[in-house]
């Protein structure tokens, strides 16, 4: 099996990128997510942690072999986890993983249906089943991820403008609960939940000290260049 590929790449298509190495050209697969930063990177030396499986052609009647490359190791383990739920295959998986995985491991742990659902070919039967066979393994992939965070109180729609003022937990930095009220907030202010998600990570790389949802919510206003 081919576990890793380090060469130079030379192409990026929609789904796949084309990566060489001495003599051999290789194409690889890769998740949507990975499109934008390989554009970029193009012509520079990469190194791909690889997946190698078998793709049916032809109703089953054929296989060919096929690689998918990813950034990290971590990477490869989380769309492994990924397609293990049952209805996500290798290519599904590939086309719907849009957003960086630690967005989307965040988006389990919190049950973030909606931002699930907002991902191609993720309806919510898919979302519900992902939350609920995976939310205990993806402490370790999310970005703002909390073992206590949003499952024991989560919010309802009806209650974001109260939560805003949540705070953060006690060592000051800003807990998942408190990322989740803030992104309710922008969404019932017109932001779509991606470019909700977008807003609050921008803030909190502008102030990561940034404490309650109330201040992330002024930040990620403020980052669209709207008065705090």
């Amino acid at each position: 099996m081919i576990n890793r590929i380090e060469g130079i790449l030379e192409s990026v298509e929609e789904t796949a990128a084309l990566v060489v190495v001495g003599e051999i050209a290789y194409e690889i697969a890769v998740p949507a997510a990975d499109i934008p930063e390989l554009y970029s990177r193009i012509g520079s030396r990469m190194t791909f942690h690889t997946l190698h499986y078998l793709e049916s052609q032809g109703q089953g009647s054929s296989f060919w072999p096929k690689l998918i490359g990813f950034q990290s190791s971590k990477d490869r383990a989380f769309f492994e986890l990924i397609t293990t739920v049952k209805g996500i295959g290798v290519r599904r998986a590939l086309r719907a993983l849009t957003i960086p995985f630690a967005r989307v491991a965040e988006a389990i742990v919190m049950k973030d249906l909606a931002l699930l659902m907002s991902l191609p070919e993720i309806g919510r039967k898919t979302a519900e089943t992902m939350v609920l066979e995976l939310r205990d393994k993806m402490d370790s992939y999310a970005k703002a991820a909390s073992t206590n965070s949003t499952s024991k109180s989560p919010t309802r729609k009806g209650e974001a403008k109260s939560a805003v003022a949540s705070p953060a937990n006690a060592t000051g930095a800003l807990n998942a609960s408190a990322m989740m009220d803030a992104m309710n907030v922008l969404v019932q202010l017109g932001e779509s939940r991606i470019d909700a998600r977008a807003l609050i990570d921008l803030a909190l790389e502008r102030e990561p000290d940034l404490t309650t949802a109330n201040t992330l919510v002024s930040a990620a206003l403020a980052s669209k260049g709207m008065t705090r």
